[in-house]
């Protein structure tokens, strides 16, 4: 019995002190913040055909463009874009106020711009210290064909 008791004991001691896992490791870095765009790829799905993808880069101008996440569940998407011919002056060209809900478990995203009816339902696909990657869905006239946008920006420090 003294040794049924010890094993038992040994067992408790090394169940107790052998794991340590106080949670996840991975850390969690928040979508809050300013972000700059450095390109997108627009990505066609045709049921019934391969998806066809199309990776636009941007100017330096468009680079100046901005999205910013507020904590408050609002924010702000700034594009820019060169305005003339001869001498392309870089120019914001919209300025849209926005409000938005993050499910961080789901990684998705519902952008509301304001004054559209239809919000944009986005899925974070990366987000990092440096990096959000963001993939919106675009609604089509056909019910057949899927699009979507695929955002890569760079964190702003503030």
């Amino acid at each position: 019995m003294k040794k049924l008791a010890l094993l038992f004991a040994g067992l408790s001691l090394f169940v107790a002190t052998g794991c340590n896992d106080d949670g996840d490791n991975t850390m969690e870095y928040p979508l809050v913040g300013v972000w700059q765009p450095l390109k997108e790829v627009v990505t066609t799905v045709e049921v019934g055909e391969e998806p066809v993808s199309d990776l636009i880069t941007y100017t330096d101008c468009e680079k100046e463009s901005r999205w910013r996440f507020n904590t408050e569940a609002s924010g702000k998407r700034t594009r820019n874009g060169d305005i003339g011919t001869t001498t392309p002056q870089c120019t914001i060209i919209s300025d849209q106020n926005f409000t938005y809900t993050y499910d961080r478990s789901a990684k998705t995203v519902v952008i509301k711009y304001q004054g559209i009816v239809e919000p944009s339902n986005g899925k974070i696909v990366t987000l990092n210290d440096t990096t959000l990657n963001l993939s919106i869905r675009e609604e089509t006239q056909d019910p057949t064909v899927y699009k979507t946008r695929t955002y890569t920006m760079r964190r702003i420090p503030q």
